[in-house]
């Protein structure tokens, strides 16, 4: 057996993939929206920074933050169902094999890493000017590789319970041992550390005497792809995604109860089901209506207030436009006695509803924070927006699909 070989080939496999609906996903659209987001984002940090008072929790914000980015290590072992049969006899020569995907693994979490100390240094140096910042760094690249390699022989331990205490004892201690740094506690940072030294020694000599489980390292594989297909379907087709559906009684009788039992509405009863049930799209409107409203809350610039309500509800929009697909794959969709017109006719009704719902909310949070002139302008640009996007995006975008 070749195990560099057999990398490279499931490597190779796995960046197409990828790559095949990355370019879905930051489509043109989507990374001026992004571009907004960052550049807005930054300037209020600026200013954040510019204004800092002396009892911000810069200390908290960052052993959190630093906490994070080093316990989380997702690990991926390109494996595949089949592979429960026809790689586990060969379990003793793959050791290669796991080494390259573990390499693979670490690199590409790096790049999360340096995104938040970069983002966290400005803020540590301001509120922190003594502090070494360099120390911080190395920190966090030593306790992340302490712990990336703690998490892969977490997968030889079976019970959950075992992994979920052992991963909680690591989240606190390692929080302490960041917070303790940051405040210049080096009696409590040296403490910390020798009971995650303590807990790193007792998780690889409980761990070395089990083999690893298979179905869980396949498995966790399997759902972090499917996370990834969650994503792109909200962009494009993706025909491997197996949408998970939740019953929601309540809701779905509540949505549906004005829908009257005639032919003409059959996807109105459909589309609003399926906005219910699916595991994907009520969450993800939910929590654009939420960031939006929050960031709206605390922004004071005019255009940023104009562009944010936008920028939100074209995202919610863009998101709600992927039920066109959902039911792509049920042949009997195909047998209803019913115009496709109908069926675009049903889709653009609710997005239309969905983003006055969106916009209602903004407005909500202008009527108790902001004044009546911002509100009137907000108002007249998402009216304008969402009759633009309803009636020439969406038919556009579903006739050349």
């Amino acid at each position: 057996m070749n195990n560099r070989q057999l990398f490279k080939e499931r490597l190779q496999s796995h960046l197409n993939e990828t790559i095949r609906y990355l370019k879905y996903i930051v489509n043109g659209h989507t990374a001026i929206a992004l571009i907004f987001l960052v550049g807005a984002g930054a300037f209020y940090y600026q200013q954040l920074l510019a204004n800092l008072p002396n009892n911000f929790p810069t200390a908290l914000i960052t052993a959190i933050c630093m906490t994070l980015v080093t316990v989380s290590n997702p690990i991926q072992n390109l494996l595949k169902e089949a592979d429960l049969v026809f790689l586990l006899p060969a379990e003793r020569r793959l050791t290669s094999y796991f080494n390259y995907t573990l390499i693979y693994s670490f690199v590409t979490q790096l790049y999360l890493v340096m995104l938040v100390l970069a983002a966290l240094a400005p803020l540590v140096q301001t509120s922190y000017p003594n502090q070494s910042y360099t120390l911080l760094i190395f920190l966090v690249f030593f306790f992340k590789l302490w712990h990336f390699s703690t998490s892969w022989w977490l997968f030889r331990l079976r019970y959950q319970f075992q992994r979920l205490f052992i991963n909680s004892i690591r989240l606190i201690v390692q929080f302490v041992i960041f917070y303790s740094v940051i405040v210049n506690e080096r009696t409590i940072m040296i403490i910390a550390t020798i009971l995650l030294f303590g807990l790193f020694l007792v998780v690889y000599f409980i761990s070395h005497q089990q083999a690893f489980a298979w179905d869980q390292l396949i498995e966790k594989d399997r759902q972090r792809l499917q996370s990834f297909y969650r994503l792109a379907s909200m962009f494009t087709d993706v025909p491997h995604f197996k949408p998970a559906a939740k019953k929601r009684r309540l809701l779905v009788n509540w949505f549906t109860r004005s829908i009257g039992f005639t032919q003409s509405q059959s996807y109105d009863y459909l589309y609003r089901i399926t906005l219910i049930r699916s595991g994907d799209y009520l969450g993800i409107y939910i929590r654009l209506v939420a960031i939006a409203s929050l960031a709206l809350a605390y922004m004071n610039h005019f255009i940023f207030i104009l562009v944010i309500p936008i920028i939100f509800m074209y995202l919610s929009g863009v998101q709600l436009l992927s039920l066109w697909y959902h039911h792509r794959l049920n042949l009997w969709q195909r047998l209803y006695p019913i115009a496709e017109q109908q069926r675009e006719k049903a889709l653009v009704k609710l997005i239309e509803r969905l983003l006055v719902i969106q916009l209602a909310a903004y407005l909500i949070v202008f009527v108790a924070l902001r004044e009546w002139t911002e509100l009137l302008s907000v108002m007249l640009v998402g009216i304008t927006f969402i009759y633009g996007f309803c009636r020439f995006y969406i038919p556009n975008k579903l006739g050349n699909k």
